[in-house]
């Protein structure tokens, strides 16, 4: 009897780290949940924009609402057509309505890495004033971000079951290089709270380095 309490302890605990630690299965209506979970939400105290850091009070003409994993790569990862056929997709709808994979951006900037893969460009390239990296295809965001930058793809490769954007080993070096700090903790536990599920790569940043 003792042993079967345990064992039903020992698989209660499993089921809530499943939980906790699975996808998104809170949202599924990506339009709602960005007016009302991560702008009205998330964000509805302002914030920092992601890559350059600059200070809001709320959303303005600006900002848009950013995505790590980019909704075309999810589009073509799952097949499911152009934007409006895969809204009829389920499982796109609970990809895109993921709010780890979201970060307030400034207009201009999430125009320009849309179609982008991440990559280390190097000193040989310049900076942009918000300390971007841009060389044709490849997009190397400032070093402040590198970090949570990997930690959230990471999140959507294991979760989700996408393909990387970008080389595995420098997602690796950014998460060993810039390990998660307050604003990131902050964010993350906030998003926990609102959608029910962690990003494990935040909570142990050494996972990324398992995949």
């Amino acid at each position: 009897m003792k042993k079967l309490c345990l064992t039903l302890t020992a698989l209660s605990f499993l089921l809530a780290a499943t939980q906790v630690s699975g996808q998104n299965t809170q949202f599924g209506d990506p339009k709602t949940v960005i007016k009302d979970q991560f702008w009205g939400n998330l964000y509805a105290n302002g914030g920092q924009s992601f890559f350059c850091g600059i200070t809001f009070s709320s959303k303005g003409l600006m900002l848009t609402e950013g995505y790590i994993y980019p909704l075309a790569d999810v589009r073509n990862a799952l097949s499911c057509g152009t934007s409006r056929q895969c809204e009829k997709d389920s499982r796109y709808l609970q990809i895109a309505s993921d709010l780890h994979n979201m970060v307030p951006v400034r207009n201009r900037i999430e125009l320009r890495r849309r179609n982008t893969r991440y990559e280390d460009l190097g000193p040989t390239i310049r900076e942009d004033d918000c300390g971007i990296r841009e060389s044709g295809p490849f997009f190397e965001p400032p070093n402040k971000v590198k970090g949570e930058v990997a930690r959230i793809m990471s999140y959507m490769v294991s979760t989700y079951d996408l393909p990387w954007l970008g080389s595995s080993r420098v997602f690796q070096s950014w998460s060993q290089a810039d390990p998660p700090n307050d604003r990131e903790l902050s964010r993350h536990n906030k998003i926990a709270d609102i959608q029910g599920n962690e990003n494990p790569f935040i909570t142990d940043p050494a996972g990324v380095e398992r995949l």
